[in-house]
């Protein structure tokens, strides 16, 4: 199977993940109250299986995470079980794989983090 771009960035209570597969088919996302992120689906022209498992830096709240299935990404909403802000988005130290990157479009500082600074709209666009 192949990995598809995972694009993250984080609020105090919360962590974006954008899945960056277009026309997915069959998509299936798991999140477990430790943090571990799966992800599968089909995509391409010869429906190729892409798979994806992160163990996030910390435990989250997995009722209140939403995730939104769009033609080009996947959207997650992750909900921190505490607030924080984590030294990184997965727990395993060192360098991340090399399909995780940082959305800088979503990327506040903590200095800059403000409540219900960033709803969907502006933040996020198809």
């Amino acid at each position: 199977s192949r990995h598809p771009e995972v694009k993250w960035a984080q609020r105090l209570d919360k962590v974006y993940v954008t899945v960056q597969l277009a026309d997915s088919k069959n998509a299936k996302v798991d999140l477990t109250p430790d943090g571990v992120f799966t992800f599968s689906a089909n995509a391409g022209a010869q429906d190729h299986l892409y798979e994806l498992k992160l163990e996030l830096f910390d435990k989250v709240n997995v009722e209140e995470s939403k995730i939104n299935v769009g033609v080009r990404s996947i959207f997650c909403v992750v909900q921190k079980a505490e607030k924080g802000w984590w030294k990184r988005l997965l727990h395993a130290e060192g360098k991340p794989p090399h399909y995780v990157k940082v959305d800088w479009d979503k990327w506040v500082d903590e200095n800059e983090d403000e409540e219900g600074m960033c709803m969907f709209k502006p933040c996020y666009s198809t």
